[in-house]
């Protein structure tokens, strides 16, 4: 199924506008000594500079380059539409006119460089700033901790054959150096682990 095509009123006049823009800036360049490709290439300059600055213009309102940008190519467009309107001869164009349009192609570059190539300011943040200062909200409540319960140390059981042996080794150390044996002599003399000599010592004393 076939759309009806609607002409739109302000694209129309745009497009009428935009050549007529470009006409003028291409006989003005024409005047200006530029001749062949590079008279056309002009107003591409001009119409491509005033759109970055204005797409830069869009995202950055208080840019001052883009508008800076944007008011160069601004005036270089009107300037070509009012010189090409009879107020200016375009058979004896005057000397500082040559320089400024011979000079375009460089400021263009570097215009348009710079709108592409420097980034986009960001706005501060804004932070709300209450007029009556806020209490500190209490912290939240830690529940209380049990400590945990002792848990009951297993003693080892002891043989008793190894009972009567350490019992042997203890009375023949207090017949040697009348005193009784102790808990770290008697766990070498028999070669046990500590916690079994500490059971056996608890059984002789």
């Amino acid at each position: 199924m076939s759309r009806s095509i609607r002409p739109d009123a302000v694209l129309i006049q745009a497009v009428i506008a935009g050549a007529l823009s470009f006409a003028h800036l291409h006989d003005l360049a024409e005047a200006a000594g530029q001749s062949g490709w590079k008279a056309w290439a002009y107003p591409v300059s001009v119409d491509l500079l005033l759109v970055a600055a204005w797409r830069r213009l869009r995202t950055a309102r208080r840019d001052r380059s883009a508008w800076t940008w944007f008011v160069i190519a601004l005036t270089a467009s009107l300037g070509a539409n009012i010189a090409t309107a009879g107020l200016l001869d375009l058979g004896a164009v005057p000397s500082w006119l040559r320089i400024l349009v011979a000079g375009w192609p460089a400021l263009a570059f570097m215009g348009g460089t710079l709108l592409v190539h420097t980034p986009t300011p960001h706005p501060a943040p804004t932070v709300d700033r209450p007029d009556t200062p806020r209490a500190p909200e209490p912290a939240p409540a830690v529940p209380a901790v049990e400590p945990a319960a002792a848990l009951p140390v297993a003693v080892p059981s002891v043989p008793p054959a190894l009972i009567d042996h350490a019992r042997k080794v203890a009375t023949e150390h207090r017949t040697r150096t009348g005193t009784d044996i102790d808990t770290t002599t008697l766990r070498l003399r028999l070669g046990v682990p500590e916690d079994l000599a500490g059971a056996i010592a608890a059984q002789l004393a």
